[in-house]
């Protein structure tokens, strides 16, 4: 029998925001994928072993997943990145796949799944607390009231017309052009707060617009909304 590859979200960045079934997943199964070239220097990795140390002790796989534009170049590593996976999962072998935040949403994994399903291997995904929940909460901010509506963009895609809508924003892959989505911002008459690496123990809170860098790193996370 084939095994099943998860793909588990391990939360923001603090361990105590694991679920229990991903720590189980972790405790249970033998194989453990993480993304990137070395797998105990991924932030995934990390996390899950300040919760479950017993990871260190698990066969980890590291999955090259490259943050590039080069899209044929990126599809190139995704099916690498896969067949790695099928080798164990065509030996029976169950494989965790550790994806930070929630593995539905802008997740690495999400790519990796289209080619095992394709190939007729089982998919399982387990949620975590994503990155942009966490950051509310740090906040003490609820991201939606009553009627109001959410939109959750990736910024760096959608620099064009990225506040066409009614209601309130969370800003995700804001870091690479954050001095343009402050002016973008700023021509609105949203009420602007963020999170840098949030839970994480570098984490910084940034509670107006003007407080955010310019140079704010990758794991910064926006939530705008509507004044009332």
């Amino acid at each position: 029998m084939r095994g099943i590859a998860y793909g588990v979200g391990v939360g923001p960045g603090d361990p105590e925001l694991m679920t229990l079934k991903a720590v189980r997943l972790i405790r249970e199964n033998d194989v453990i994928a993480v993304p990137g070239k070395e797998a105990k220097e991924a932030v995934a990795y990390q996390i899950a072993a300040a919760a479950v140390p017993e990871i260190a002790k698990k066969q980890l796989v590291p999955i090259y997943m490259p943050m590039i534009r080069d899209r044929e170049k990126i599809e190139e590593e995704h099916q690498k990145g896969a067949r790695i996976l099928e080798q164990y999962l065509e030996q029976g072998k169950n494989v965790v796949y550790l994806t930070l935040g929630d593995p539905t949403v802008y997740c690495t994994f999400s790519y990796l799944q289209h080619i095992l399903e394709r190939d007729g291997f089982q998919v399982e995904l387990v949620s975590g607390i994503s990155s942009f929940c966490a950051a509310a909460a740090r906040l003490n901010l609820p991201l939606t009231e009553w009627d109001e509506p959410l939109h959750i963009i990736p910024a760096v895609h959608k620099l064009d017309a990225p506040f066409a809508e009614e209601g309130n924003y969370v800003l995700m892959k804001s870091a690479s052009h954050m001095k343009d989505v402050k002016d973008l911002l700023r021509k609105t008459r949203l009420s602007v707060q963020a999170v840098e690496n949030c839970s994480m123990e570098t984490e910084r809170v940034y509670r107006s617009l003007e407080e955010i860098p310019d140079d704010a790193g990758y794991f910064s996370l926006i939530i705008a909304k509507e004044q009332k």
